[in-house]
């Protein structure tokens, strides 16, 4: 049997060694952006390979009674994941894209700057909660830290940025459906909100939402995670407790810049990720991790108990993925609050978890006003309400305005 130790100079052994032991480098020594790229280009390709091969992509199908197709809904099961191509048409991802880019153009110039880069006000100041969050450039601002409940416990590679890279660059974003009417009525798309029900029930409950932004060549990354951090330890625990994230993508999600997933690691229950890192030499480069390449318009679906993240955007394209996802309402009510939102001693009762929901049913009339000949997406635990909940200035007042500080975090 031949070995690394025995394996002639050259041989492809030695190669993939040696590929590894560069990445590992990479968290003592910060490569340059270029050598990132192209340390994980090999990388990228087998994983997009085994990606192929799995073939959980494909149109947004429903059965006869509404639901999701059985196919899928099963495909999804048993990988964690799913591609939708073509979900959103070309004019409502241009208004994505203008009102994301408005987003980013009035957003602070810095992290503790009051103004945007024309001087300007930024957008958000007056909120009662910041809707940007920053981190330096191409750098890892989770890994390795307790924050978000310690769930990202290793870092991933942090690539040295180009001399004339800004101090901070906007990570995420806050607060879709207050600051993006695209948004709004996005949140209250008919066939995302079926595929919701058919997986966690007619009664199902909104998570968050967050627009990732990993600017070209300036991307922060996300280190290897799983979302759900409340009921690991749960007799009624499943593949499915935590619930799920979409992600639309506003522009095509590249081998450089995309989200990678560890198929069927949502159904492993929690995972020691750091012995896991160890366990493949240090290097972050999972060998069962799948990039979940995609072109604008495309959504994923991602169950919250998957192992996933992102590597640093060493690459010359830019991604913006308006992500935001919903859960039983068995797994959310009685629930403390998670994931340092805010005071882990509050608990998620009916009113807190109807005044969340309520949102789900203003987008659904939003998006109604907006396009009346779609048909209308019926939200049970609303259906008596619908004239109550129509989204007029009243409703922005009291439904839309602060909702992005009642998310339901589990």
């Amino acid at each position: 049997m031949l070995t690394v130790d025995m394996a002639p100079k050259g041989h492809p052994m030695i190669r993939k060694k040696l590929e590894v032991k560069a990445m590992n480098d990479m968290s003592v020594v910060a490569p340059t952006k270029e050598e990132h790229a192209a340390g994980l280009r090999a990388y990228a390709e087998a994983g997009q390979k085994r990606e192929q091969d799995i073939g959980n992509r494909g149109q947004m199908r429903f059965g006869a009674d509404g639901k999701l197709h059985p196919d899928i809904l099963c495909a999804f099961q048993e990988h964690g994941y799913y591609i939708f191509e073509g979900v959103i048409d070309a004019d409502e991802i241009a208004a994505l894209r203008r009102d994301a880019g408005e987003m980013l153009d009035r957003a602070p110039v810095t992290r503790d700057a009051k103004v945007d880069a024309q001087g300007r006000p930024a957008l958000g100041i007056d909120y009662p909660r910041l809707p940007y969050r920053f981190s330096k450039p191409l750098a890892d601002p989770w890994g390795g830290t307790k924050q978000l409940g310690g769930r990202h416990p290793t870092q991933m590679a942090q690539p040295k940025p180009d001399g004339d890279a800004p101090e901070d660059v906007v990570f995420i974003m806050y607060s879709m459906c207050r600051s993006m009417p695209s948004g709004l009525r996005l949140y209250g798309h008919p066939h995302l909100l079926a595929v919701a029900e058919s997986i966690n029930g007619e009664d199902f409950v909104p998570f968050n939402d967050a627009i990732f932004v990993k600017q070209a060549g300036l991307g922060g990354a996300v280190s290897w995670h799983q979302d759900g951090v409340t009921h690991w330890d749960s007799p009624e625990w499943d593949a499915g407790i935590h619930g799920f994230n979409f992600q639309v993508q506003l522009y095509p999600s590249t081998l450089g810049n995309c989200l990678w997933v560890v198929p069927g690691s949502h159904k492993l229950g929690r995972i020691d990720i750091k012995a896991l890192v160890a366990e493949n030499g240090g290097s972050e480069q999972l060998p069962d991790a799948v990039p979940l390449v995609c072109e604008a318009g495309d959504v994923t679906i991602v169950n919250r108990q998957m192992l996933h993240g992102s590597f640093a955007n060493s690459s010359p394209d830019l991604r913006i993925s308006l992500t935001f996802g919903f859960h039983r309402r068995k797994s959310v009510l009685g629930a403390k609050a998670a994931l340092a939102m805010e005071d882990k001693n509050i608990v998620y009762d009916e009113q807190r978890v109807f005044e969340r929901s309520a949102v789900i049913q203003v987008a659904i009339d939003a998006r109604h006003q907006a396009w009346p000949e779609e048909p209308r997406f019926t939200y049970r635990p609303f259906a008596e309400r619908e004239e109550e909940f129509r989204f007029n200035d009243q409703t922005f007042e009291t439904v839309i305005k602060d909702y992005f500080t009642k998310d339901l975090a589990i």
